[in-house]
């Protein structure tokens, strides 16, 4: 099973949109999914802070800012 990680920041639009998206294919595909919040986490804010959302499958990144759904339910079919 394929874990994808969101890191994402609390009152963030397109965080948002990005986990609304990719929850609701989630019935559908076979996945686990981990939201991690980089709010006052300065290691997660020098790496993410200008990119979030982002979207890692297996550690991998795979989306910033926004979420392909096609692309991204590829990737977890893959």
């Amino acid at each position: 099973m394929k874990t994808v990680t969101i890191f994402s920041r609390t009152g963030c639009h397109l965080c948002e949109s990005a986990i609304e998206q990719v929850e609701s294919v989630k019935s559908n595909l076979n996945f686990k999914l981990e939201i991690k919040l980089i709010d006052n986490n300065p290691q997660l804010e020098k790496m993410y802070g200008e990119q979030v959302p982002v979207i890692l499958i297996d550690q991998q990144p795979h989306d910033y800012w926004r979420v392909d759904l096609n692309r991204f339910t590829a990737a977890i079919k893959a």
